[in-house]
């Protein structure tokens, strides 16, 4: 999404439209505003990657939380994002689905990974300080995945998890929710492995975070964002081997260059992720930062008609983590 809104030419007017023109904060590149300034661009961008082939899009609302919003002053608007960005999504799923009957567009709540964390504090002169407590970030999440599940999400998906707390707070407020709805919906569940180390930024290992979330029965678990799909293949291989869900891969094009950009062309990330499938590892492909359209039409390409991962018996073992998995056979 914000790799394609950047070809748009947005100025802070059409961040701020005719609501927020009288707002003291800058607004420009807070793209989650744009669901409510600009939802005719945001509907459009839905659009050309349904028509690339995606079968799932993500609403627009990575940071439309009231600790994410907090930066820009708009925590009161936090479930008008939320609403307003299903909307847009649905709109352009829904358009998807008449240009072809017979074919079927979801919609995920895209559920980010705070700019605070529960795990580190921000000051390395003060390792016990936490800029942000427990209870304030369930708070936040469950404002937002109310909104998304009234306006019709079809699944929700935590996502980008670089630390394992914040997302067990997401999946504490989710839970909260589907109880108090009677209402349980798919739970997809992405992380993001940091460097080379093979851990979160929080410091678990790709099996240890599994450990830690497994409890949410997910739908999906899976890797996102930060390496690119080459760097990713050994720890998406041990997740398949564990995972006794779906298992999902949407890097980004490749590392960013020295000027923010991805350089990873369609076809070779497409060759990737056609290759993570047909060795078994995936169930669900896509592209983070820096995927265009044209890479998502590529990867769907390649992964056509290639056979399904097999999804592992659940285990009844006692199993724990810390920053390493812990199995009690």
């Amino acid at each position: 999404m914000g790799s394609v809104l950047q070809g748009y030419g947005l100025k802070e007017a059409d961040f701020r439209g005719e609501r927020f023109a009288d707002h003291p904060s800058d607004l420009q590149g807070n793209n989650d505003l744009l669901c409510l300034t600009r939802p005719d661009i945001i509907e459009e961008v839905h659009g050309r990657y349904f028509a690339a082939g995606a079968d799932i899009v993500e609403t627009n609302t990575f940071s439309s939380t009231t600790i994410g919003q907090a930066d820009y002053a708009l925590e009161s608007v936090v479930t008008d994002l939320n609403t307003a960005a299903v909307a847009c999504a649905r709109r352009a799923a829904d358009a998807a689905e008449k240009a072809m009957p017979g074919r079927r567009c979801f919609v995920a709540g895209a559920i980010g990974p705070l700019n605070r964390t529960l795990s580190m504090s921000p000051d390395v002169n003060r390792p016990e300080y936490r800029a942000v407590i427990w209870a304030e970030v369930v708070a936040a999440y469950t404002e937002q995945v109310e909104a998304l599940v009234a306006g019709g999400v079809d699944a929700l998906l935590v996502e980008t998890i670089f630390d394992t707390l914040n997302a067990k707070a997401a999946l504490f407020a989710i839970d909260t929710v589907f109880e108090k709805r009677g209402q349980r919906l798919p739970i997809m569940i992405s992380v993001t492995i940091t460097d080379a180390s093979g851990r979160t930024l929080s410091g678990q290992t790709i099996n240890a975070f599994y450990h830690s979330v497994r409890h949410a029965k997910p739908f999906s678990v899976g890797i996102n964002c930060a390496l690119g799909a080459q760097d990713m293949r050994p720890y998406l291989e041990e997740l398949s081997a564990i995972a006794e869900c779906y298992v999902s891969c949407y890097p980004n094009a490749g590392l960013p260059n020295a000027f923010g950009g991805y350089d990873e062309t369609p076809e070779h990330m497409a060759a990737d992720l056609g290759e993570f499938a047909r060795a078994g590892f995936v169930n669900l492909v896509g592209g983070c930062c820096g995927s265009t359209p044209e890479h998502i039409a590529a990867i769907a390409a390649a992964v056509k008609d290639l056979p399904i991962r097999a999804v592992p018996a659940r285990t009844h073992t006692l199993q724990l983590s810390g920053l390493e998995p812990l199995v009690v056979a």
